[in-house]
C-alpha cells in the first residue's frame, strides 16, 4: 500500500491583500504549511488559518521564510547560521502560539521558498534549520526537498523527516527544482503533473529536464493554492491518486523516521 501526505502552502494573505484560496483547498489536502509573517501572512491571518485547518482536521505546519515580504521570500539572501536558527525559532514559535491557544498541535515545519531551496544544498544552513526545529520541539516533522541536505540534517539531528516532491515543478539532474526563472520550470498540464507524481510514488523515479531518470523518495506532495486552476487541480490530483490505489494521510499519521 502506498501512503502519502498532500500539503499546500497557506495563510499567505496579509492586511488587505488576499493570496490563495485556503478555505477551498483545505477540502483536499492533508497538511497545511502556514506562513509565519516573514515572507507573507500576519497574526490575524495565521490565527484564522489555524482555525480553518483544525476545522478540516488537516495537519498544521509552520512555514518559515526569509524576511522578504516584497519578494515573497523567493529571493536568496546571504544569512548566517545564527540568523537562520533565530528566524526559524522565532517563526515556529509565533505559529505554535496560535496552534496551542486553539487547542491543536503543531505537526511539522517546512521552510519556504528561497530558504527551502538554499537549505537543500547548503549543509551548514540546513543544520542550523534542523537544530532550530529540534530545539523548539523534537517531535516535529521536518519537510525537505527529497534527497536534500535539509533531509539529511534532519536525520542527523534526530528529527522525523519527510521527503517532499512537487507536482507542478520540473527537476534537474541533481534532484533540484528547475528555477522559476526558467521557462520550463512549471508543469501546467494536469495529466502530466499527476503522471509525474504517481510515477514518483510507485517507482521512486522522476524524469529530469535532461531527459534522464533519477531516484527520488516521496513522503509528501506539494500542491499550490494560488494559481488560476488551483482548485480544479486539487480535485483532479486527489481523485487520480485514490484511483491509482494511493492513500492520502497527514504526515503525522504515518511517518516513522
Amino acid at each position: 500500500m502506498h501512503i502519502v501526505d498532500l500539503n499546500c502552502d497557506m495563510g499567505e494573505s496579509f492586511g488587505r491583500y488576499t493570496i490563495g484560496r485556503d478555505e477551498e483547498i483545505l477540502k483536499y489536502v492533508t497538511s497545511a504549511n502556514i506562513a509565519c509573517g516573514y515572507h507573507a501572512g500576519d497574526p490575524t491571518t495565521m490565527k484564522k488559518t489555524v482555525q480553518r485547518a483544525l476545522e478540516h482536521n488537516v495537519g498544521i505546519g509552520a512555514h518559515p521564510g526569509l524576511p522578504d515580504l516584497a519578494g515573497f521570500g523567493r529571493r536568496p539572501m546571504d544569512i548566517s547560521e545564527e540568523e537562520a536558527y533565530d528566524m526559524v525559532v522565532y517563526q515556529i514559535g509565533a505559529l505554535k502560539g496560535f496552534v496551542d491557544t486553539e487547542g491543536g498541535r503543531l505537526q511539522h515545519v517546512k521552510p519556504h521558498g528561497a530558504l527551502f531551496n538554499m537549505a537543500a544544498k547548503d549543509q551548514p544552513l540546513a543544520r542550523a534549520i534542523a537544530k532550530a526545529v529540534y530545539d523548539v520541539d523534537p517531535e516535529l516533522v521536518l519537510f525537505g526537498l527529497a534527497g536534500s541536505e535539509l533531509v539529511k540534517s534532519g536525520h542527523e539531528q534526530g528529527l522525523k523527516t519527510a521527503s517532499e516532491v512537487f507536482s507542478d515543478r520540473t527537476y534537474q539532474q541533481d534532484g533540484s527544482l528547475t528555477s522559476r526563472r526558467e521557462p520550463n520550470a512549471l508543469i501546467t498540464d494536469h495529466e502530466q503533473a499527476v503522471e509525474q507524481v504517481i510515477r514518483m510514488i510507485k517507482e521512486n523515479k522522476v524524469r529530469t529536464v535532461q531527459d534522464t531518470d533519477i531516484d527520488i523518495d516521496v513522503h509528501t506532495i506539494c500542491i499550490h493554492g494560488d494559481g488560476e486552476s488551483a482548485i480544479d487541480f486539487a480535485n483532479y490530483i486527489t481523485k487520480a491518486l485514490k484511483e491509482a490505489g494511493i492513500t492520502l494521510q497527514s504526515i503525522g499519521e504515518f511517518i516513522t523516521k
